[in-house]
Protein backbone atom coordinates (compact mmCIF):
# COMPACT_ATOMS: atom_id res chain seq x y z
CA UNK A 1 0.00 0.00 0.00
CA UNK A 2 0.90 3.66 -0.34
CA UNK A 3 0.48 5.14 3.11
CA UNK A 4 0.85 8.74 4.34
CA UNK A 5 2.04 9.06 7.93
CA UNK A 6 2.17 12.14 10.14
CA UNK A 7 4.13 12.36 13.38
CA UNK A 8 7.03 10.24 12.14
CA UNK A 9 9.50 11.96 14.48
CA UNK A 10 7.42 10.95 17.49
CA UNK A 11 8.01 7.73 19.40
CA UNK A 12 4.91 5.92 18.14
CA UNK A 13 4.99 7.31 14.61
CA UNK A 14 8.61 6.27 14.14
CA UNK A 15 7.89 2.71 15.32
CA UNK A 16 4.91 2.37 12.99
CA UNK A 17 6.87 3.65 9.99
CA UNK A 18 9.64 1.13 10.66
CA UNK A 19 7.07 -1.70 10.69
CA UNK A 20 5.42 -0.45 7.50
CA UNK A 21 8.78 -0.39 5.73
CA UNK A 22 9.56 -3.92 6.91
CA UNK A 23 6.27 -5.04 5.40
CA UNK A 24 7.26 -3.39 2.09
CA UNK A 25 4.65 -0.65 2.07
CA UNK A 26 5.47 2.64 0.34
CA UNK A 27 5.57 5.30 3.04
CA UNK A 28 5.17 9.05 2.62
CA UNK A 29 5.64 11.29 5.64
CA UNK A 30 4.53 14.86 6.17
CA UNK A 31 6.86 17.17 8.08
CA UNK A 32 7.25 20.88 8.68
CA UNK A 33 10.14 23.01 7.48
CA UNK A 34 11.53 23.27 11.02
CA UNK A 35 11.27 19.52 11.73
CA UNK A 36 14.46 17.72 12.75
CA UNK A 37 14.49 14.96 10.14
CA UNK A 38 17.64 13.19 11.33
CA UNK A 39 15.64 10.29 12.85
CA UNK A 40 13.44 9.68 9.81
CA UNK A 41 14.25 6.41 7.97
CA UNK A 42 15.94 6.84 4.60
CA UNK A 43 13.39 4.73 2.72
CA UNK A 44 10.47 7.13 3.14
CA UNK A 45 9.30 9.90 0.85
CA UNK A 46 8.90 13.30 2.51
CA UNK A 47 6.45 16.13 1.89
CA UNK A 48 7.24 19.39 3.68
CA UNK A 49 4.03 21.17 4.64
CA UNK A 50 4.15 24.97 4.58
CA UNK A 51 0.51 25.48 5.52
CA UNK A 52 -0.78 25.63 1.95
CA UNK A 53 -3.71 23.23 1.66
CA UNK A 54 -3.72 23.33 -2.13
CA UNK A 55 -0.11 22.13 -2.18
CA UNK A 56 -0.99 19.32 0.21
CA UNK A 57 -3.93 18.30 -1.96
CA UNK A 58 -1.75 18.39 -5.09
CA UNK A 59 0.70 16.10 -3.29
CA UNK A 60 -2.07 13.64 -2.42
CA UNK A 61 -3.45 13.65 -5.94
CA UNK A 62 0.02 13.03 -7.35
CA UNK A 63 0.88 10.03 -5.16
CA UNK A 64 -2.69 8.62 -4.81
CA UNK A 65 -2.23 7.02 -1.36
CA UNK A 66 -4.42 4.21 -0.08
CA UNK A 67 -4.67 5.64 3.40
CA UNK A 68 -3.46 8.00 6.11
CA UNK A 69 -2.08 7.27 9.58
CA UNK A 70 -2.45 10.52 11.51
CA UNK A 71 -0.25 10.50 14.61
CA UNK A 72 1.06 14.07 14.66
CA UNK A 73 -0.12 16.07 17.64
CA UNK A 74 0.93 18.83 19.99
CA UNK A 75 0.61 17.32 23.46
CA UNK A 76 0.48 19.72 26.40
CA UNK A 77 -0.55 18.69 29.92
CA UNK A 78 -1.13 22.33 30.77
CA UNK A 79 -1.30 25.32 28.46
CA UNK A 80 -0.53 29.01 28.67
CA UNK A 81 -2.07 31.88 26.73
CA UNK A 82 0.75 31.63 24.21
CA UNK A 83 -0.05 27.95 23.56
CA UNK A 84 -3.66 28.37 22.41
CA UNK A 85 -2.99 29.33 18.80
CA UNK A 86 -0.37 26.61 18.36
CA UNK A 87 -2.68 23.96 19.81
CA UNK A 88 -5.47 24.96 17.43
CA UNK A 89 -3.15 25.05 14.41
CA UNK A 90 -1.47 21.73 15.22
CA UNK A 91 -4.39 19.64 16.42
CA UNK A 92 -7.40 21.08 14.60
CA UNK A 93 -6.35 23.12 11.56
CA UNK A 94 -3.60 20.79 10.32
CA UNK A 95 -5.76 17.71 10.92
CA UNK A 96 -8.67 19.23 9.01
CA UNK A 97 -6.45 20.23 6.10
CA UNK A 98 -5.10 16.69 6.03
CA UNK A 99 -8.58 15.16 5.95
CA UNK A 100 -9.75 17.65 3.30
CA UNK A 101 -6.85 16.67 1.04
CA UNK A 102 -7.60 13.00 1.71
CA UNK A 103 -11.27 13.03 0.71
CA UNK A 104 -10.63 15.26 -2.30
CA UNK A 105 -8.04 12.74 -3.47
CA UNK A 106 -10.30 9.70 -2.89
CA UNK A 107 -8.16 8.23 -0.12
CA UNK A 108 -9.82 5.02 1.05
CA UNK A 109 -9.13 5.19 4.78
CA UNK A 110 -7.94 7.53 7.52
CA UNK A 111 -6.80 6.43 10.99
CA UNK A 112 -6.87 9.25 13.50
CA UNK A 113 -5.17 9.06 16.91
CA UNK A 114 -6.99 10.15 20.04
CA UNK A 115 -6.27 10.09 23.75
CA UNK A 116 -7.82 8.69 26.92
CA UNK A 117 -7.60 12.25 28.21
CA UNK A 118 -10.77 12.93 26.24
CA UNK A 119 -12.58 10.76 28.79
CA UNK A 120 -11.87 12.14 32.26
CA UNK A 121 -13.65 10.17 35.02
CA UNK A 122 -14.36 7.47 32.42
CA UNK A 123 -17.06 9.69 30.86
CA UNK A 124 -18.07 9.58 27.21
CA UNK A 125 -16.49 13.02 26.82
CA UNK A 126 -14.87 15.16 29.45
CA UNK A 127 -11.48 16.63 28.47
CA UNK A 128 -8.69 16.53 31.01
CA UNK A 129 -7.09 19.59 29.41
CA UNK A 130 -7.24 21.86 26.37
CA UNK A 131 -5.09 19.43 24.39
CA UNK A 132 -7.75 16.73 24.84
CA UNK A 133 -10.45 19.21 23.86
CA UNK A 134 -8.67 19.93 20.57
CA UNK A 135 -8.48 16.20 19.85
CA UNK A 136 -12.24 15.90 20.37
CA UNK A 137 -12.83 19.00 18.22
CA UNK A 138 -11.16 17.34 15.26
CA UNK A 139 -13.22 14.17 15.72
CA UNK A 140 -16.36 16.32 15.62
CA UNK A 141 -15.16 18.09 12.47
CA UNK A 142 -14.31 14.74 10.86
CA UNK A 143 -17.95 13.64 11.16
CA UNK A 144 -18.84 16.05 8.36
CA UNK A 145 -16.31 14.37 6.06
CA UNK A 146 -17.13 10.73 6.68
CA UNK A 147 -20.86 11.40 6.58
CA UNK A 148 -20.66 13.14 3.20
CA UNK A 149 -17.71 11.41 1.51
CA UNK A 150 -16.64 7.83 0.86
CA UNK A 151 -13.84 7.29 3.37
CA UNK A 152 -13.29 4.78 6.15
CA UNK A 153 -12.49 7.01 9.14
CA UNK A 154 -11.67 5.65 12.60
CA UNK A 155 -9.94 6.89 15.73
CA UNK A 156 -7.62 4.81 17.89
CA UNK A 157 -7.28 6.17 21.41
CA UNK A 158 -4.07 5.63 23.35
CA UNK A 159 -3.15 6.04 26.99
CA UNK A 160 0.35 5.60 28.45
CA UNK A 161 2.97 4.00 26.20
CA UNK A 162 6.55 2.77 26.50
CA UNK A 163 9.20 0.87 24.60
CA UNK A 164 12.80 0.61 23.48
CA UNK A 165 14.49 3.85 22.37
CA UNK A 166 11.86 5.92 24.15
CA UNK A 167 13.54 9.18 25.21
CA UNK A 168 10.43 10.79 26.68
CA UNK A 169 10.15 11.57 30.38
CA UNK A 170 7.84 8.64 30.99
CA UNK A 171 7.46 6.64 34.17
CA UNK A 172 9.87 3.77 33.46
CA UNK A 173 12.55 6.19 32.27
CA UNK A 174 12.09 8.27 35.42
CA UNK A 175 12.39 5.21 37.64
CA UNK A 176 15.41 3.94 35.72
CA UNK A 177 17.14 7.29 36.07
CA UNK A 178 16.37 7.43 39.79
CA UNK A 179 17.87 3.98 40.30
CA UNK A 180 20.97 4.80 38.24
CA UNK A 181 21.58 8.03 40.15
CA UNK A 182 20.51 6.68 43.55
CA UNK A 183 17.89 9.43 43.79
CA UNK A 184 14.70 9.72 45.81
CA UNK A 185 11.51 10.42 43.86
CA UNK A 186 8.64 12.27 45.46
CA UNK A 187 5.50 11.00 43.77
CA UNK A 188 1.74 11.25 44.23
CA UNK A 189 0.04 8.80 46.63
CA UNK A 190 0.04 6.35 43.70
CA UNK A 191 -3.53 5.11 43.88
CA UNK A 192 -4.39 6.06 40.29
CA UNK A 193 -4.90 3.14 37.90
CA UNK A 194 -2.29 2.96 35.15
CA UNK A 195 -3.06 1.62 31.68
CA UNK A 196 0.29 1.41 29.90
CA UNK A 197 0.93 -0.37 26.59
CA UNK A 198 4.11 -1.65 25.00
CA UNK A 199 4.99 -0.10 21.64
CA UNK A 200 5.00 -3.42 19.76
CA UNK A 201 1.42 -4.11 20.89
CA UNK A 202 0.40 -0.61 19.80
CA UNK A 203 1.98 -1.01 16.37
CA UNK A 204 0.19 -4.35 15.99
CA UNK A 205 -3.12 -2.58 16.62
CA UNK A 206 -2.50 0.04 13.93
CA UNK A 207 -1.38 -2.57 11.40
CA UNK A 208 -4.44 -4.70 12.15
CA UNK A 209 -6.71 -1.66 11.79
CA UNK A 210 -5.31 -0.49 8.47
CA UNK A 211 -5.55 -4.03 7.11
CA UNK A 212 -9.23 -4.12 8.06
CA UNK A 213 -9.89 -0.73 6.48
CA UNK A 214 -8.06 -1.53 3.26
CA UNK A 215 -10.14 -4.68 2.80
CA UNK A 216 -13.44 -2.84 3.40
CA UNK A 217 -15.00 -1.67 0.13
CA UNK A 218 -18.34 -0.57 1.55
CA UNK A 219 -17.04 2.30 3.70
CA UNK A 220 -18.81 1.04 6.81
CA UNK A 221 -16.17 2.37 9.23
CA UNK A 222 -17.77 5.75 9.76
CA UNK A 223 -16.34 7.42 12.84
CA UNK A 224 -15.74 4.26 14.88
CA UNK A 225 -13.58 4.77 17.96
CA UNK A 226 -11.30 2.04 19.27
CA UNK A 227 -8.93 1.82 22.22
CA UNK A 228 -5.60 0.15 22.86
CA UNK A 229 -5.98 -1.12 26.42
CA UNK A 230 -3.50 -3.04 28.50
CA UNK A 231 -4.72 -6.34 29.90
CA UNK A 232 -2.75 -5.60 33.06
CA UNK A 233 -4.11 -2.42 34.58
CA UNK A 234 -2.95 -1.67 38.11
CA UNK A 235 -2.28 1.17 40.52
CA UNK A 236 0.90 3.20 40.14
CA UNK A 237 2.18 1.71 43.39
CA UNK A 238 1.56 -1.83 42.11
CA UNK A 239 3.25 -0.96 38.81
CA UNK A 240 6.34 0.16 40.73
CA UNK A 241 6.49 -3.24 42.44
CA UNK A 242 6.26 -5.03 39.08
CA UNK A 243 9.03 -2.83 37.71
CA UNK A 244 11.25 -3.59 40.70
CA UNK A 245 10.62 -7.33 40.43
CA UNK A 246 11.38 -7.47 36.71
CA UNK A 247 14.45 -5.24 36.85
CA UNK A 248 15.64 -6.60 40.20
CA UNK A 249 16.13 -3.07 41.49
CA UNK A 250 14.64 -0.92 44.21
CA UNK A 251 13.22 2.50 43.37
CA UNK A 252 13.43 4.99 46.25
CA UNK A 253 9.93 6.52 46.08
CA UNK A 254 8.24 8.74 48.62
CA UNK A 255 4.55 8.06 48.00
CA UNK A 256 2.53 11.18 48.71
CA UNK A 257 5.64 13.33 48.31
CA UNK A 258 3.68 15.52 45.94
CA UNK A 259 -0.08 15.97 45.45
CA UNK A 260 -2.10 14.62 42.56
CA UNK A 261 -2.11 17.12 39.72
CA UNK A 262 -5.29 18.94 38.76
CA UNK A 263 -7.73 16.58 37.03
CA UNK A 264 -5.51 13.58 37.65
CA UNK A 265 -6.86 10.57 35.74
CA UNK A 266 -7.62 8.06 38.49
CA UNK A 267 -9.52 5.62 36.26
CA UNK A 268 -8.44 5.38 32.60
CA UNK A 269 -11.16 5.07 29.98
CA UNK A 270 -12.78 1.62 30.12
CA UNK A 271 -15.47 1.89 27.43
CA UNK A 272 -13.32 1.71 24.30
CA UNK A 273 -13.78 -1.14 21.83
CA UNK A 274 -10.65 -3.12 20.91
CA UNK A 275 -9.44 -2.97 17.33
CA UNK A 276 -11.18 -5.86 15.51
CA UNK A 277 -8.95 -8.92 15.47
CA UNK A 278 -6.27 -7.36 17.70
CA UNK A 279 -5.03 -8.68 21.02
CA UNK A 280 -2.11 -7.91 23.33
CA UNK A 281 0.62 -10.32 22.30
CA UNK A 282 3.39 -9.25 24.68
CA UNK A 283 2.83 -9.13 28.43
CA UNK A 284 3.76 -6.15 30.55
CA UNK A 285 6.49 -8.04 32.41
CA UNK A 286 8.03 -9.38 29.20
CA UNK A 287 7.93 -5.92 27.66
CA UNK A 288 9.63 -4.29 30.65
CA UNK A 289 12.32 -6.96 30.61
CA UNK A 290 12.91 -6.45 26.87
CA UNK A 291 13.18 -2.69 27.18
CA UNK A 292 15.50 -2.76 30.19
CA UNK A 293 17.79 -5.41 28.66
CA UNK A 294 18.13 -3.46 25.42
CA UNK A 295 18.85 -0.32 27.38
CA UNK A 296 21.91 -1.84 29.03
Amino acid sequence: MKIVVTGVTGFIGHAIVERLLKENHIVYVITRADTDTSSIPNDVHTFVDDGNTQKMQDFFQEIKPDGVLHLASLVLVNHTLDDIETLIISNILFSTRLLEASVNSHVKWFINTGTFWQNYNDEDYNPVNLYAATKQAFEDIAKYYYETQKINFVTIKLNDTFGTNDTRSKIFNLWGKAVANNENLGMSPGEQIIDISYIENIVDAYIQMLTQLQANDTYTYAGDVYAVNSEERMSLQALAKVYEEVTQTSVDITWGGRPYRDREVMIPWTKGKPVPGWKQNISLRDAIATVMNKGK
